[in-house]
């Protein structure tokens, strides 16, 4: 006598994961928004860098009266690399969208759900200051205000990793001494200078974003300044990173903030060191991307040292 076993089918194993989200599956979801929110940012510099900036030179649609690109209403390439990250965007908005779907059927917690559903209008907010800033034919100060809250969301994506691993009937609990949690504050804060400070050396530079602006809407500041100004803030920054790692170390705190604090410190070494042949190389493009992928991970790995600060216990993970 022979038997037949029948397995499920590939559309019944989906309703079931998404009937009640495992905590892995969240996890997942969140770890991909996470990676979205920082890609989308190398590819935003692309744009900027090969001056494809107004490749769609109008916002919500790409040229008037289409909402794709044209042919021959500018050069395809910068077209294609425009059009491109404009659709990275619904990529983004769709994992965020799978990320709160997940954490409410799974019934978390409401910092989670809270966090999720913020990520989820950030990534519409962006799109929205994205097109304002091509409205404004790329002013720096535009391009600014678009790169900064991308930073915003890269970090509430990873604190949002990082708390969908925790318990959700547990009250936050200290994992290393107030002393050090101050200095992640601190830290945090010279973070924000060196972004703020980064944003206005590119400003300053020779890439407007479009090859047909040149330097008009360029923030008329010396470029070489501006980027002491934005070292000077970079060594505060690990500076004081490098006080909470010995904070860290001194006072038994968990192995994995210690191993979170010494990655960050790595981070910022290299970020440092891209910047500096950045610097002496008279900025030339290829650096960028690779610049900006490091600023996304830099944020995000001092999200999660921030994050270790304090926690539900026990983790889920």
């Amino acid at each position: 006598m022979t038997t037949t076993t029948e397995h499920p089918s590939t559309e019944s194993r989906f309703k079931e994961a998404w009937r009640d989200p495992s905590l892995r599956l969240q996890r997942m979801l969140a770890m991909v928004l996470l990676i979205c929110q920082g890609g989308i940012t190398v590819t935003g510099s692309l744009v900027r860098v090969t001056g494809s900036g107004l490749g769609c030179d109008t916002w919500p649609l790409c040229h008037e009266g289409s909402l794709v690109p044209v042919a021959g209403a500018s050069p395809w390439i910068h077209q294609a690399i425009e059009f491109g990250n404009r659709t990275l965007t619904f990529v983004v908005a769709a994992a965020a969208v799978l990320v709160l779907l997940a954490v409410i059927r799974a019934g978390r917690s409401k910092i989670i759900r809270e966090l999720a559903w913020t990520s989820l209008f950030g990534v519409v907010f962006q799109a929205i200051v994205g097109g304002i800033s091509v409205l404004l034919d790329l002013r720096w100060w535009s391009v600014a205000v678009h790169f900064l809250p991308s930073m915003i969301l890269v970090w509430i994506a990873a604190i949002l990793y990082m708390r969908i691993a925790e318990s959700d009937d547990e009250l936050p609990t200290r994992r290393y001494p107030a002393r050090a949690q101050t200095w992640t504050v601190i830290a945090a804060v010279a973070l924000c200078f060196v972004l703020v400070t980064g944003t206005m050396v590119t400003g300053s530079g020779p890439h407007s974003g479009d090859s047909g602006i040149g330097m008009e809407g360029r923030l008329q500041l010396d470029t070489r300044v501006l980027a002491y100004v934005h070292a000077i803030c970079m060594y505060l920054y690990l500076i004081s990173t490098l006080i909470v790692t010995v904070l860290l170390h001194r006072n038994g705190a968990p192995e994995d903030a210690k191993r979170t604090a010494w990655v960050l410190v790595a981070l910022i070494v290299v970020q440092w060191a891209i910047g500096v042949i950045q610097f002496r190389m008279g900025v030339p493009r290829w650096t960028i991307p690779v610049h900006i992928g490091m600023s996304s991970t830099v944020v995000a790995f001092s999200a999660f040292l921030f994050a270790h600060g304090k926690r539900r216990l026990p983790t889920l993970v």
